[in-house]
């Protein structure tokens, strides 16, 4: 039985996919808010939103990710970073997960991922609960209704969290698989209803197509000046590192909060959605975040909520700490309509320093830009990866490891391209501790992120003092008004001098450390760079 607006011509049994029972084809929020409820996927929550649970997986399981080695792609995948699965373990593993869907229903969502046409890319995106198709249809970009009569997608997705994977017999980790096939156009995820691995997927898909073309795929969000969409920014970072709760500044346009494309055109959105993090989300500091929080059809992901009144609990991370709202970008008052704008004037790389060292801004020369992107450090924040559970310094290049398919110099150098083309400045900015490491210091002041950005942004920062930081060689501000002065010089802010000294070598170091796999890779103007 099939139900729902498709292509008569590209069902699921045109692609292969046969025997399944009831097959629902691009249904509306309301109803896959109906479907998940009526199969106990989840709870009516207050205003309509959908309170769900992904139960052992909380988090990306990025080891369990594989690419399928042919040789079409077998000179461009960054091999070291993306585990290979044979051609012939992934078609087992596809036949074995269609055995396991047969008779079983389905929903079906078609929608393509790109704001800027010309870089639009289709999906379909299989799933086996209501739920995840109305997370994806959040989080992708929705077609016109009538352009579902002849859309035909270039990858398919299919999500089954029932099925497990056999390690032996599929060439994988562990039960749980996430599987690339370029050749095929297919991604296949087994054994893990966290959402977040479909939204991933397809944000891996881009990071390989898109440089071919000329086009940075970036793992940040963006903004622009209200009325003038080329006072764009961007936000680059890794989950926690506020890239969401940042671009969400009401002074300023969103153009979204996690994955973008830098074109010759400008700057333009992957998704239609948002993706938050809702650990300690405040109602006074972040309003139109919390608010969609009480918004039909958004998905609540593993939050703990009163039985009776369906009030969430913001602090309660027995779960995980890994709690997120998924939403379209226009439950946020102040989002772009057309999810573009111009090429960015400034370029922000986040970081959520646990060792309290770094200062929480500096302004970066465009080598010392490439030297910090290659690096990408932060602590991985507790939730967002399984077995995470407090920060963790790490170095995930381009700000987004996980997701890069390609060598990191590929999109370094596409970035420096585009960096000395359109003249963008660059920050390094620090949302991690202050006054200490992790256990003795604080979070940075939220709102004192924001005043330094909003100086940065509108360009009143470049008029203020800057001292050179004796450890990694960038520009620091001295007074910033609006901010405490003992705040931009962290050394100020530790009771121990001598103990702030010994962790900045340590973190001075460990970045040395790391980047010697580059050098052999970059230009000597980012050598320099990395000596500081």
């Amino acid at each position: 039985m099939k139900d729902g607006r498709v292509n008569p011509s590209h069902r699921l049994e045109h692609q292969g996919i046969e025997g399944l029972g009831h097959v629902f084809y691009n249904q509306l929020e309301p109803a896959l808010v109906e479907a998940a409820l009526k199969r106990g996927e989840g709870t009516l929550g207050k205003g309509g939103s959908l309170l769900t649970t992904t139960g052992r997986h909380t988090g990306r399981s990025p080891k369990d990710k594989f690419v399928v080695r042919t040789p079409s792609v077998e000179d461009t995948i960054w091999w070291e970073n993306n585990a290979p699965m044979t051609p012939e373990a992934f078609d087992r593993l596809y036949l074995d997960m269609l055995a396991h869907m047969k008779g079983g229903d389905y929903f079906v969502q078609d929608l393509y991922a790109g704001a800027e046409p010309e870089h639009r890319l289709d999906v379909r995106v299989v799933t086996e609960l209501a739920w995840h198709g109305l997370f994806i249809r959040h989080m992708l970009r929705r077609p016109e209704r009538s352009e579902l009569d002849d859309f035909i997608p270039e990858f398919t997705i299919i999500n089954c969290p029932s099925f497990k994977a056999d390690p032996e017999r599929h060439g994988c980790r562990s039960e749980t698989v996430i599987a690339l096939n370029f050749d095929k156009k297919l991604i296949l995820i087994a054994n893990s209803a966290y959402a977040g691995e479909n939204k991933k997927s397809v944000f891996t898909l881009l990071n390989y197509i898109l440089p071919g073309k000329g086009v940075m795929p970036m793992h940040c969000s963006a903004n622009h000046a209200i009325g003038d969409p080329d006072a764009a920014a961007v936000f680059f970072g890794l989950s926690g590192t506020g890239k969401t709760t940042l671009s969400a500044d009401p002074s300023r346009t969103l153009i979204g909060d996690d994955e973008h494309g830098w074109s010759e055109r400008g700057t333009f959105n992957f998704e239609g959605g948002c993706y938050a993090k809702t650990i300690s989300l405040s109602r006074d500091a972040e309003p139109e975040i919390y608010a969609t929080t009480e918004k039909f059809a958004t998905v609540i992901e593993n939050m703990i909520f009163d039985p009776e009144t369906l009030e969430l609990d913001f602090e309660d991370a027995s779960l995980t700490a890994n709690m997120r709202c998924a939403y379209p970008l226009d439950y946020i008052s102040n989002a772009s309509t057309t999810a573009l704008a111009g090429h960015p004037k400034n370029i922000i790389m986040l970081t959520c320093d646990a060792f309290g060292v770094l200062p929480p801004i500096a302004r970066l020369t465009p080598a010392q830009a490439m030297y910090h992107f290659l690096s990408g450090f932060t602590s991985k924040v507790a939730g967002t990866e399984r077995g995470v559970t407090e920060p963790e310094p790490t170095f995930s290049t381009c700000f987004g490891a996980p997701f890069m398919p390609r060598r990191p110099e590929v999109y370094g150098k596409l970035l420096q391209e585009k960096i000395a083309r359109h003249g963008a400045t660059c920050w390094l900015v620090n949302t991690g501790w202050t006054g200490g490491a992790y256990g003795t210091g604080s979070r940075m002041p939220i709102r004192a992120t924001r005043a330094l950005l909003t100086a940065a942004l509108d360009e009143s920062l470049n008029e203020v003092q800057f001292r050179r930081d004796p450890n990694f060689g960038f520009e620091v501000p001295v007074s910033v008004p609006g901010v405490a002065d003992v705040l931009l010089d962290p050394r100020q802010t530790w009771a121990d001098g001598a103990a702030y000294d010994a962790q900045a070598q340590r973190l001075v170091n460990m970045f040395a450390d790391n980047f010697a796999q580059y050098v052999p890779h970059i230009d000597a103007e980012v050598k320099a760079a990395a000596i500081g």
